[in-house]
């Protein structure tokens, strides 16, 4: 996610550069045709292009109302699953605390050592599970052994990364420790044991939705139209300019090249804007921060274990938080 107020210029001329460079050969090349070699047919009246501007202009601006609504979607499930997170944590350090009242469990008082590491395993699997799906929908899986691998014992992380969907088999672990700690150890009574299994059921939910957002492309004949209208409009752009230039002197033909070029680059923009925000959790300059997001989860939930050696927060690079 680009986070500078202001796009550097660097920025602006990486998306630019290619369509500006089209858009003024072309724009001069209709100049040339229409001055020097004399063929007056190349100009239409400029009417119609004014019309088609306008509804490319509307097009665009649906499509990519649509665009924006998929990155903000995941940026709310991400802010969920950071809300959630803390719930979780909260959650397994308050509730398996001692031992409770459960039919027909006789279960022997849990030592601090015990209680200790159950925390430690339910809050790193959590952590675990945040990065794990992270690399998930970015398709990094080859990323486990450092950004999942230190939260899981050996064991579990060998058996996790072998599944097609390690996230989901992380959660239905973590309902199976819950089983555990409810009817065989005796730490969780009823009512923690439901509102664990609540969260878990969230958990599924979020992961559920960026896999719905992630799965399911941006409708290609909205994406794909809009693309061929906004070419279509610059194609004949310069060709209804130019006798409106005309009007004022035969030089100031050679105005359309520049109007032409900085209309054509606008409509281009909006819709390359528009493309850009399509996908939000492809680690792209305009996407959504997971990375920092789960960076941002680890430290809250280590320190609510009371872990004082914690990594730092991301910083951007080149102004981008991934």
């Amino acid at each position: 996610m680009y986070i500078r107020k202001n796009l550097r210029w660097r920025v602006i001329w990486k998306f630019a550069w290619q369509g500006l460079v089209v858009f003024t050969l072309y724009s001069v090349l209709v100049c040339i045709l229409y001055r020097l070699v004399g063929l007056r047919s190349v100009s239409i009246p400029w009417q119609p292009v004014a019309t088609l501007g306008i509804a490319v202009s509307f097009y665009i601006g649906f499509k990519n109302n649509g665009s924006y609504d998929r990155f903000w979607e995941g940026r709310q499930l991400w802010g969920s699953i950071v809300n959630y997170s803390r719930t979780w944590a909260i959650q397994s350090l308050e509730y398996v605390t001692s031992v409770v009242d459960a039919p027909g469990v006789d279960a022997p008082a849990a030592s601090r050592a015990e209680l200790t590491l159950r925390h430690r395993r339910l809050v790193y699997r959590q952590i675990a599970w945040c990065n794990a799906l992270r690399l998930n929908l970015r398709r990094q899986n080859d990323q486990w052994d450092e950004q999942v691998a230190p939260f899981l014992d050996p064991a579990e992380s060998a058996e996790m990364r072998r599944k097609q969907n390690p996230p989901a088999h992380l959660l239905r672990q973590q309902a199976a420790d819950l089983r555990i700690l409810r009817e065989e150890r005796g730490l969780l009574n009823d009512f923690q044991h439901v509102n664990m299994m609540t969260s878990i059921e969230q958990f599924n939910n979020l992961q559920g939705g960026c896999e719905r957002i992630k799965n399911t492309p941006f409708p290609r004949q909205y994406a794909f139209y809009s693309f061929i209208f906004v070419w279509l409009f610059a194609a004949l752009l310069p060709l209804g300019l130019i006798g409106e230039f005309e009007k004022m002197g035969p030089d100031h033909i050679w105005l359309t090249v520049p109007f032409s070029v900085l209309v054509s680059w606008v409509f281009n923009t909006i819709e390359i804007v528009g493309h850009t925000s399509e996908n939000p959790f492809e680690n792209e300059m305009n996407d959504v921060p997971m990375t920092a997001i789960c960076r941002t989860i680890e430290i809250d939930l280590r320190e609510m274990l009371g872990e004082t050696h914690l990594p730092p927060k991301l910083a951007p690079i080149d102004d981008i938080l991934y």
